[in-house]
């Protein structure tokens, strides 16, 4: 079964590239250009994991995490370019299983994935 993966961000050129990188892995992946509509994927097609920015423009990753966790225990990375821990331990507190920050290389981000993929129920 291919695993699914829930790509919510804001910026196009990251999509992009997040959406080459999984999809040449075999990964079937949706992106969501906001975070309601990151929920919505999220509640109708049940990914396997969610990778999300922290900072979006109507609301942040962190309300995200909040909402998934609140429905089960699907893996979430988030993406930020904050780098300070405040940031790190408000979204691992939040319900995060990874913060990545940006510039990130794209293998390392794929490593982490199927790690997390692998612990997951």
């Amino acid at each position: 079964m291919t695993e699914r993966i829930l790509i919510v961000d804001d910026e196009a050129q990251i999509t992009r590239v997040l959406r080459a990188a999984f999809s040449a892995q075999a990964y079937d992946v949706r992106i969501a250009n906001d975070p309601e509509e990151g929920l919505r994927l999220f509640e109708d097609w049940s990914p396997d994991l969610i990778i999300t920015d922290l900072v979006m423009r109507s609301f942040s990753g962190i309300e995200i995490c909040k909402a998934v966790r609140k429905k089960g225990s699907t893996p979430i990375i988030v993406l930020s370019v904050r780098d300070q821990d405040s940031s790190k331990v408000e979204a691992l507190d939040a319900g995060a299983d990874d913060y990545v920050t940006k510039p990130f290389g794209v293998q390392e981000l794929l490593a982490r994935v199927r790690a997390h993929l692998r612990r997951a129920p």
